[in-house]
């Protein structure tokens, strides 16, 4: 019986053909290039919005790699990472799935959140994370072996730890880990400058908003203030919203619902606008 074939990848449309904007806090870009030199996987911590999927992005640029994101969650299966058999073109043909594409072109495959996945799911990506560096595919009866250029990048949020989400040890000591948190002052409100189109001053001020509402977080606060909300803001302001709209459209209303803590935002916003 002749196997179906395999509907191929152009590894083009993956590749980051423009260099994303990003600063480095720390020794990241050092150990992350090593990292894929070395072909050690790397896993990324931090709280939502303070850059990990643009690094990543900025990342696979500069080492000339395609890179495949997957936005993990609840219902993502095994098969949607390896791919499937599917009815294309009146004929029977094996689709890769992302994880898959990205072990054959040799790209950056990065699972965003990967703790929102199903733990029988992630188990599909531990032979891929040790020393092997195998994939089988059963459903095809293949083992594809990871080329040098391959890299897996997992990442997830540790404030959302639980004991029903948290990432196994047996995942995670697979990688090397690299931890991110909102950049100092000074660099966060260049950052916000640059991507949000407003002037230092304004984007001072929103840094200021970020750094007092963040110390909410202790009075009820489930997450601070992501660096982009802030650029989300300085965008609104840019295009003619008022300060207090912008803030209350990016900063209070994405954050809580909790009126109390509304009101507490909205004080502190007033405070800097």
């Amino acid at each position: 019986m002749t196997e179906p074939p395999v509907l191929a990848l152009n590894s083009e449309p993956w590749r980051v053909t423009e260099e994303p904007y990003y600063r480095a806090t720390g020794e990241e870009v050092e150990l992350f290039t090593q990292a894929a030199v070395q072909t050690i996987p790397v896993l990324l911590k931090g709280p939502t919005g303070c850059g990990k999927t643009r690094f990543v992005s900025y990342m696979a640029h500069k080492l000339g790699r395609p890179l495949i994101t997957v936005a993990c969650h609840e219902d993502l299966t095994a098969s949607d990472l390896v791919g499937r058999y599917l009815f294309v073109d009146g004929q029977t043909k094996w689709v890769d799935g992302p994880l898959t594409a990205a072990v054959r072109m040799g790209a950056i495959c990065y699972l965003d959140e990967v703790v929102e996945a199903r733990n029988d799911t992630l188990v599909v990506i531990h032979p891929l994370s040790d020393d092997r560096r195998i994939l089988p595919v059963e459903k095809r009866n293949e083992l594809l072996r990871a080329p040098p250029e391959f890299q897996l990048v997992i990442s997830y949020n540790p404030s959302y730890q639980s004991v029903i989400k948290d990432l196994k040890q047996s995942t995670r000591q697979r990688f090397v880990a690299l931890s991110f948190d909102y950049p100092e002052r000074d660099l966060e409100t260049e950052i916000v400058a640059h991507e949000g189109g407003v002037t230092q001053e304004c984007a001072s001020r929103l840094v200021r908003v970020a750094h007092r509402v963040r110390k909410l977080r202790n009075h009820g606060l489930e997450e601070g203030v992501s660096t982009r909300l802030l650029i989300y803001a300085g965008r609104l302001i840019q295009g003619g919203l008022t300060p207090a709209v912008a803030c209350r459209a990016a900063i209070v209303e994405p954050l809580s619902d909790d009126l109390d803590l509304q009101r507490s935002m909205t004080e502190v916003i007033r405070d800097f606008f």
